[in-house]
């Protein structure tokens, strides 16, 4: 019997696991793939804020080293106004990164077994060990079921951490109610090309769509087309051809370097609705974009799923500990959770939009032209840096 068993062994999952491990627990980490692996989906970068963890973890010296750029600022072009600035640091982290997932997600992994914690790949999840119902609240889980190749395969645990995504089967088998919940407004595809040789992160931003261009392993650039949702369904017709007439209309310079260039890899593309779901019940939390998603248009998954990690894995060490009481320990977990992500859920999800700003906004970022400040702290306000309220005050820009 394990202390606690992580299901989704990604960035929120394995971060718990490491965690739990090193707080002393028992900890068995299941996933259905094999690492190191690619994710199709991922919106790559780490935050400052997220750095900061990795750095506190005593990981941010093997990402460096990765051969991943960092990246301190950048530019960001709405057309009439291009602002150029660097982004104010979290502590004494200067750099976020954009790594490729089977970079950052092995990191993560391998810390993780490192903190004694089991890993056990290729197993899915069929189902969970439940036992009587708890106040009304559900049945108590206490494992998980399930198989790994042709086997059959069942752990237990007094909690079960479900860290497998948006989809998350754990939230599903355990019915946990979602709030908040919004539309998903826009559509991305990205994919990765050699031979660019960017530097830093470039983003284009025009009515209904944007571009996005940020460097990663291995010389490569991943590069991302969004566009209002009905025009990204559209283009699944022919995204290779959408993707460069999109990206011909704000950035001609961009797409001579794309064509000049090669792309690596397939398209990979989504359209990400916003939620949150309650993230807990008797035996079972969640972590990550299994409890918390919105659109990835302000790339804050990687840097949300390190800091709920944290907090999941201190209260489950509560309830495990018996220093609180399990729904106290949990309810604390969701309540600073949604402290913590609330500004930029309501933030992103207006910039999901792709609408063209509203009057004040232009004239804000009309005045940032003048103001290298205010500019750093604007791109602050995308990395997590700046909170928004700090800087937009009144809710019309946002």
């Amino acid at each position: 019997m394990y202390d606690a068993i992580v299901v989704g062994a990604r960035c929120a999952g394995a971060a718990t696991a490491m965690l739990l491990a090193r707080k002393g627990h028992r900890v068995l980490l299941v996933d259905r793939g094999q690492f190191p692996s690619d994710m199709r989906l991922s919106t790559h970068l780490v935050w400052q804020p997220g750095v900061a963890r990795l750095a506190k973890w005593g990981l941010r010296d093997e990402v460096a080293a990765s051969g991943c750029p960092a990246i301190t600022g950048g530019a960001i072009d709405f057309g009439p106004v291009t602002l150029t600035g660097r982004i104010p640091p979290a502590g004494d982290v200067r750099e976020a990164y954009g790594p490729r997932r089977f970079v950052l997600d092995t990191i993560l992994v391998e810390a993780a077994t490192r903190a004694g914690v089991e890993l056990q790949e290729g197993c899915t999840v069929e189902g969970l060990i439940t036992g009587d119902p708890v106040d009304g609240a559900g049945p108590r889980v206490h494992g998980i079921r399930g198989r790994i190749g042709g086997r059959r395969f069942t752990a237990t645990a007094p909690v079960v951490i479900g860290a497998d995504g948006m989809r998350s089967a754990v939230a599903r088998m355990t019915q946990a109610p979602s709030y908040l919940d919004r539309p998903a407004l826009s559509g991305t595809y990205f994919s990765y090309w050699s031979g660019l040789s960017l530097d830093e992160s470039s983003l284009f931003v025009r009515p209904y769509r944007v571009v996005s261009a940020n460097p990663t392993n291995d010389g490569l650039a991943v590069v991302a087309v969004s566009w209002p949702l009905e025009e990204y369904r559209r283009a699944r017709t022919d995204i290779a051809g959408s993707f460069l007439r999109t990206v011909e209309e704000v950035s001609p310079q961009l797409a001579d370097r794309l064509r000049t260039g090669r792309r690596e890899e397939r398209w990979s593309g989504a359209a990400v609705p916003a939620f949150f779901r309650r993230p807990y019940g008797p035996g079972w939390a969640l972590v990550g974009d299994a409890g918390y998603v919105k659109d990835p248009c302000t790339a804050q998954g990687i840097t949300d799923a390190f800091a709920s990690a944290e907090l999941v894995a201190d209260a489950v060490d509560d309830a495990l500990c018996g220093r609180r009481p399990w729904d106290e320990a949990l309810a604390d977990y969701e309540r600073q959770r949604n402290e913590a992500a609330m500004p930029m859920y309501e933030f992103t999800y207006a910039q999901a939009s792709l609408e063209p700003p509203p009057p004040p906004l232009q004239d804000l970022l009309a005045a940032l032209q003048d103001d290298p400040a205010g500019t750093d702290r604007f791109f602050g306000v995308f990395a997590g840096t700046v909170p928004v309220a700090d800087f937009f005050g009144a809710p019309a820009f946002t």
